[in-house]
């Protein structure tokens, strides 16, 4: 199987390029900063710097990695901005709509030009629990942005469905991954159902080998949204 993994140097995306190598396939990942990959991995990983941002930078990699067939593409990128704690300015806002959202509209276009070629292949984007929020005033613009992912798996799921070719989103609460603990001062085990990465991939592989629309894990968030839901918009507010 080749799988392409975007967002792959870091966190639950190299995660899951571990896991694919693992078995046999033939991965690639892409970053921004392909420094940031540790010296163990196996000489047989392909690595892309590219910014997902960038449309073109895309189409080259796309048109490289993907000639002999493409199986797999796990949209990971994103980045986060810490709204509660700091403004947002014209050039953070402009930075998270095109990594979070055309980043992914592109990736996702790209991808699937080649599998409706083939007629085969599975599209996934990993979004955030936190996109599962109904809208309330003072919800951010990351939860926004995730929001959007599992609106745009949605349509491409109805486009590509009679290809045979799946689309799955990933909606996962908090994964015990560098990133968040460095968001939380080097430790997040106070966070609410913290699952370790090995649990997060296990159950995003399982998702993605029985092609599951939506996976959203684990249970004890998704019922917590689902309250969470119920509740007035102006005590959803508070939060902020």
């Amino acid at each position: 199987m080749r799988v392409l993994i975007l967002g792959g140097t870091s966190g639950i995306g190299l995660a899951l390029a571990r896991h694919y190598l693992q078995q046999g396939d033939t991965v690639a990942v892409c970053g921004r900063d392909l420094a940031r990959l540790p010296a163990d991995l196996p000489p047989q990983l392909q690595a892309y710097a590219l910014d997902i941002a960038d449309p073109q930078a895309l189409a080259e990699m796309f048109a490289r990695f993907a000639a002999p067939g493409l199986d797999l593409v796990v949209v990971a990128a994103g980045f986060y901005f810490n709204t509660r704690r700091h403004p947002l300015d014209a050039a953070t806002t402009l930075r998270m709509l095109r990594t979070n959202a055309s980043g992914l509209n592109h990736a996702f276009e790209r991808a699937a030009e080649k599998m409706l070629a083939q007629r085969a292949g599975h599209l996934v984007a990993v979004a955030l629990v936190a996109g599962l929020l109904h809208d309330y005033p003072g919800a951010s613009l990351y939860s926004a942005t995730k929001r959007n992912v599992l609106s745009v798996c949605a349509t491409y799921r109805l486009a590509l469905q009679p290809f045979g070719i799946a689309v799955t989103a990933i909606v996962p609460g908090y994964i015990d991954t560098e990133k968040l603990r460095a968001l939380n001062g080097g430790d997040a085990r106070h966070k609410p159902f913290l699952l370790s990465e090995a649990q997060a991939v296990a159950r995003i592989t399982q998702a993605i080998r029985k092609r599951q629309a939506v996976c959203v894990f684990p249970w004890q968030m998704r019922w917590l949204v689902a309250v969470l839901n119920r509740l007035p918009r102006w005590v959803l507010a508070l939060r902020g």
